[in-house]
């Protein structure tokens, strides 16, 4: 419990709301773009398959430099921007918004595709994911020092994943009211209406989220006692040797893969693979906007196995799960068709 303004005690947490509010933004972006953008450049802007191939192996190699490149500026930087995690939040809320709008507007009217189609997925990807990055990496600093308590944190986590379960929603609503993409127009609309709401969630943390760590007024100690080129690269190699390090970089990029691969090409497959006669269009939606909202009820579900068991074990047999579920899958066929609407729904 917190004080609200009246000095009564409030059953809510209002800086854990403050916080809260980027994840949400991050998550209803995040979720429409994951789903509909190899979708529609594929089967709307009509991208040359060359084109799309060349712009996702140039976004892979960006979305890698540009992870430390954002933790670089934003630990190292002078600019109260970047020092400054709120102020990265709030200045970087706008540009995030509008970056999230890059790909629903064509860059030209012919069907035919062509270079110019190509340049715009990759300018969307990238900047996308530039900003993505940026805003949620100074979000993830704030959880460390908003507090040092093991149960604020834990309560930080719950906030976090109902407000994920929230911004999931996106697409469900976006599934339904675009038919999907059938009403494009429609579509783009309700893009918009996101953005702008994301803008204002970001925006509400940056003006109002609080920590107990001011990393403004340690700027000029932090100086004095900065790490050198040398040891930065000497404390890296270190950290590139441990095993336990490898292992857990090697378990993230699977299922990192794993999960983007499904996000993306859900829609594809499930078109593909389900005729429209055997599952209902209204049906089809719910489950195509289900796919962002099972994943984050079963890790609020689930915290409390968490607890119990321990991430690595429940991690490991999740791992064990989906191979199951792949090999039953695959054995059974395509022609159940429930039984391939429920695969595709929890395979996430």
């Amino acid at each position: 419990m917190t004080m609200d303004k009246s000095g009564q005690r409030s059953p809510i947490h209002w800086n854990a709301v403050a916080y809260s509010t980027t994840t949400v933004a991050a998550a209803m972006m995040k979720s429409i773009f994951q789903f509909y953008y190899v979708k529609l450049f594929l089967n709307h802007y009509h991208i040359s398959q060359p084109m799309f191939h060349w712009a996702q192996v140039i976004y892979s190699i960006w979305n890698a430099v540009n992870d430390p490149i954002c933790g670089y500026l934003q630990d190292n930087s002078n600019l109260k921007v970047f020092r400054v995690r709120r102020l990265s939040i709030l200045y970087g809320a706008p540009l995030f918004a509008l970056a999230f709008l890059l790909p629903w507007f064509p860059w030209q009217q012919s069907s035919t595709g062509g270079w110019l189609v190509g340049l715009h997925l990759l300018v969307s990807l990238c900047c996308y994911d530039a900003f993505f990055t940026f805003v949620l990496i100074a979000q993830c600093a704030i959880f460390t020092e908003m507090s040092k308590e093991h149960d604020v944190r834990l309560l930080l986590i719950r906030y976090t994943n109902v407000a994920s379960i929230i911004g999931s929603t996106s697409v469900l609503f976006a599934e339904l009211i675009s038919n999907s993409l059938e009403h494009f127009h429609t579509f783009q609309l309700y893009c918009i209406s996101v953005a702008i709401l994301s803008w204002w969630f970001m925006r509400y943390t940056g003006k109002n989220v609080t920590t107990h760590y001011n990393v403004a007024s340690s700027t000029d100690k932090k100086a004095d006692n900065a790490p050198t080129s040398e040891s930065i690269w000497k404390l890296s190699w270190q950290i590139m040797k441990q095993k336990n390090f490898l292992m857990f970089v090697l378990m993230n990029f699977c299922q990192v893969f794993h999960v983007t691969y499904s996000m993306n090409f859900m829609a594809i497959f499930g078109d593909a693979l389900i005729p429209k006669d055997e599952l209902p269009d209204l049906m089809r939606q719910c489950v195509y906007g289900s796919t962002f909202i099972v994943p984050q009820v079963i890790t609020l579900l689930g915290s409390n196995l968490v607890g119990k068991l321990g991430s690595y074990r429940v991690i490991l047999a999740s791992f064990y799960v989906k191979v199951a579920m792949a090999m039953v899958m695959f054995l059974i066929g395509r022609s159940h068709t429930w039984i391939l609407t429920v695969f595709l729904l929890l395979d996430v």
